[in-house]
């Protein structure tokens, strides 16, 4: 391939006549007609020449810029640095940065005169769309929902910065800036504070989401704080760009600039956001948007982004207006993300950061001293801003390792504003050795800031169990507090039969509190409602209308014995368990009732399978601050009784006693029955301490402390395995409404050995496992009960 075969046939250097523009170049270029698009093939006789083929050559410089991102992301990720990093690094590779020696004239070849413009086009086009679909998934209503604490972290991380570092550090010393680095370099620093002063949603709101600690305390209040900053930061860029443009023609161009942007501003969200809501009106529930109406908004997209330049605004500020327009969620926000974030997100965005980094080079950064300056004026503006919101967070009683983390979340960098430096670097407004250091830095920010806050922030060690939050500890006649989690509408009458045979009287109170549970899409920020709260203000649109008709009758029907408060929580499928976790934490609950994953027929044939709401179980069982229990039923059928039979297998250990007291506040209700079934091996011992508990929790159902008309107390002995398993299939077989066990977790027995090979569900225990089983053809809805756990756990 020759290097000089391109798709122009003639290019020549043109000499420049004014100092001044010293960065811009000038060239003479004949183009050939008709330009050729696609290659004649390998196996052409003639004009073989790929490089002169527009297509082809834009087909080999994506295969070659992902085949090295990747590389590089294979090695980097273990280090901790992020996917940006590995895009940059490709840049400066592909680009004048690193010289490559032998290979440069292959680097010529891949990318001859006029073909990189073709590139920045195309990827530039899913930039704009990335910028469109994050402003999609913002919440503008977030901004009205944000307490005062974000707002002060928000407003004076954008304005103290600009402060301190640009009026002290700066302007105060420009007489001694502008002798050591000439008079242009010094005016370069001024705009270097403001550039780092502000923080982009879209990168926050992504790297939480890497974390794992999005709907976390310190992930939503640095998601309000962000929101607030971008949004304050996107208005100051806005005015400053029609200022800046516009001054060298008069202020009267500057006047009519400003206008047309407010104009720009107001009218997109005034005429878009009602049609956008039609549109979402006309959509019948459950169905997706129509095709027509996602083309007719990127039809209008573009239109935007192409009347912006008219009043000297940049092509994305259309994509960021409109975005915040669309209403996020489902139908029409979770659509439009859904068919567009693959092509733009993961595609065309990594290349255009590529595009941007082969911009730069580092060979020519200037001269030391400037160098020096510049990450001298980068750093001292984030200390600042760490500096003050470690001191704001301390004020506000944020414990200081919290406080810092949220420091190290709003100084991350990313694609928003490496992008944002390299559009100053296009528009001469930055020269190529600020620009240079501001791409380095957000290289340093966003790996350091993910690490730190990965090592410092742990959410789940607020779930150590220095309290006893379970029911055995509960006294006598105490109210009984539960978390009660649904994810479909089958859930919603098993939990009510549940909180109806806990039998909720005046002596024998019930506190629950219902969580809907549904997974975010097409936004970025979780949700967690109150409807109880919401009845009041009427701010939120009603996810849960059905969950909320169905536990008000269950509350009135039980009134005086039973509150029913229900709550929706909308967060990534991945970090649900925080949102349960949480809301028990919050409401001191003693046991959280999770539902199975598993749902059956009729006849016993499995009708669905969620692996999702399994490892939402698994999550729950292992961080939960208080006693946890899984509803397993077999049947989808209504009970609505007002009398239960209820088995209770004991085996021993600290599950199975957690299930023998939930069993008892069953019993309270003297219409229900309970049958306690206890299995106990030959070799039992009774002097054995955990025996010794067992037999004391025990004494009450035996009838020990007289005897109980509803409560059926049998002991049963045990040889192997396989007696245990013939005992059970008889409880099954017995026609119960309910059946308690305990999960055993870490409890072996000779009653169990070798049983644990076969366990399939390894949430519900062995002893749960088996009478889940198909085999036991058995109706009543088994209740799989995990004490709390008192050790600290570490984060997954």
């Amino acid at each position: 391939m020759d290097p000089n075969q391109t798709l122009f046939s003639v290019v020549t250097l043109m000499p420049q006549e004014d100092p001044s523009l010293d960065r811009i170049q000038v060239y003479n270029v004949c183009i050939q007609q008709p330009l050729k698009l696609i290659s004649d093939g390998l196996w052409a006789h003639e004009n073989l020449i790929p490089s002169k083929s527009s297509y082809t050559m834009l087909e080999m410089q994506i295969l070659v810029i992902f085949f090295i991102t990747q590389s590089f992301h294979f090695l980097l990720k273990r280090l901790g640095f992020p996917y940006l990093a590995s895009q940059v690094l490709a840049g400066f590779l592909l680009g004048p940065s690193i010289p490559t020696g032998p290979l440069e004239a292959y680097k010529k070849m891949l990318f001859p005169f006029g073909s990189p413009d073709i590139l920045n086009t195309i990827s530039s086009f899913g930039y704009t769309f990335y910028l469109f679909l994050n402003s999609v998934q913002m919440d503008f209503n977030l901004i009205t929902k944000t307490g005062k604490k974000a707002w002060v972290i928000a407003l004076l991380n954008m304005f103290t910065p600009i402060i301190l570092a640009g009026g002290v550090f700066v302007q105060s010393f420009n007489p001694l800036w502008t002798s050591t680095l000439g008079q242009k370099e010094a005016d370069d620093l001024s705009v270097i504070t403001i550039s780092q002063s502000g923080c982009s949603f879209a990168v926050i709101a992504c790297m939480l989401n890497e974390l794992g600690v999005i709907n976390s305390e310190l992930g939503r209040l640095a998601l309000s704080t962000a929101f607030i900053n971008d949004l304050t930061g996107g208005m100051m860029a806005g005015l400053g760009t029609a200022f800046v443009t516009s001054v060298s023609q008069g202020y009267l161009m500057v006047a009519r600039n400003l206008f047309l942007f407010f104009v720009y501003l107001t009218m997109i969200p005034l005429v878009g956001h009602p049609v956008m809501k039609w549109m979402v009106r006309s959509t019948p529930e459950g169905r997706p948007v129509r095709r027509i109406y996602i083309v007719a908004i990127v039809f209008v997209l573009f239109i935007l982004s192409h009347i912006a330049k008219y009043f000297n605004q940049p092509f994305m500020s259309g994509a960021v207006i409109l975005g915040l327009t669309v209403p996020p969620g489902p139908p029409l926000g979770s659509e439009l993300v859904d068919r567009m974030e693959l092509i733009s997100t993961w595609f065309l965005s990594p290349l255009f950061v590529t595009c941007c980094a082969m911009k730069i080079d580092l060979t020519i950064c200037g001269p030391p001293k400037f160098v020096l300056a510049v990450a001298f004026i980068i750093a001292i503006t984030h200390v600042i801003r760490q500096a003050q919101i470690v001191a704001i967070c301390q004020y506000c009683k944020i414990p200081a390792r919290d406080g810092f983390c949220l420091a190290l979340i709003l100084s991350c960098k990313g694609i928003v504003d490496i992008c944002s430096y390299i559009l100053l670097f296009d528009g001469t407004q930055q020269s190529p050795t600020v620009v240079a250091v501001m791409v380095i830095s957000v290289l340093v920010l966003g790996t350091t800031s993910r690490v730190g806050v990965k090592s410092l922030y742990d959410p789940s060690r607020k779930y150590a169990g220095y309290q006893k939050r379970n029911i055995m500890n509960l006294k006598k006649n105490s109210e009984l507090r539960v978390v009660a989690c649904v994810h479909k509408p089958s859930h919603m009458i098993h939990i009510k039969n549940f909180l109806q045979v806990c039998s909720p009287t005046l002596d024998n109170p019930l506190v629950v509190d219902v969580l809907h549970l549904m997974e975010l899409i097409g936004r970025s920020s979780p949700i967690f409602i109150a409807h109880r709260l919401q009845q009041k203000t009427q701010s939120t649109p009603n996810y849960s209308g059905e969950l909320i008709v169905i536990f008000d009758l269950f509350e009135r029907d039980h009134a005086g014995s039973a509150t029913a408060n229900t709550y929706t929580a909308i967060s990534p499928v991945s970090l649900l368990h925080e949102d349960v976790c949480n809301l028990a934490l919050d409401k001191m609950a003693s046991i959280i009732i999770l539902p199975f994953h598993v749902r059956w027929t009729e006849k016993g044939l499995i009708e669905s399978e969620d692996n999702k709401i399994r490892s939402l179980n698994h999550k729950v069982l292992e961080r939960a601050p208080c006693s946890i229990g899984i509803l397993v039923n077999h049947s989808s059928s209504s009970q609505n009784s007002v009398s239960y039979k209820v088995a209770m297998v004991f085996l021993g250990g600290p599950d199975d006693r957690e299930a023998l007291a939930l069993a008892k506040r069953f019993a309270s209700n003297l219409d229900n029955k309970l049958f306690v079934y206890r299995f106990v091996s030959h070799e039992h011992d009774s002097t054995n301490w955990e025996n010794m508990i067992d037999n004391e929790e025990l004494r009450e159902v035996r009838g020990a402390f007289g005897k109980v008309e509803n409560v059926t107390y049998e002991e049963k002995s045990i040889d192997d395995a396989s007696q245990t398993t013939e005992l059970l299939r008889d409880v099954a077989n017995s026609k119960f409404d309910f059946i308690i066990v305990g999960r055993r977790n870490g409890v072996k027995s000779e009653m169990t050995a070798g049983l644990e090979n076969w366990t399939e569900y390894t949430e519900l225990g062995v002893i749960g496992d088996l009478l889940a089983s198909p085999d036991m053809e058995t109706k009543a809805s088994i209740l799989v009960v995990q004490q709390q756990q008192t050790k600290v756990l570490t984060a997954s």
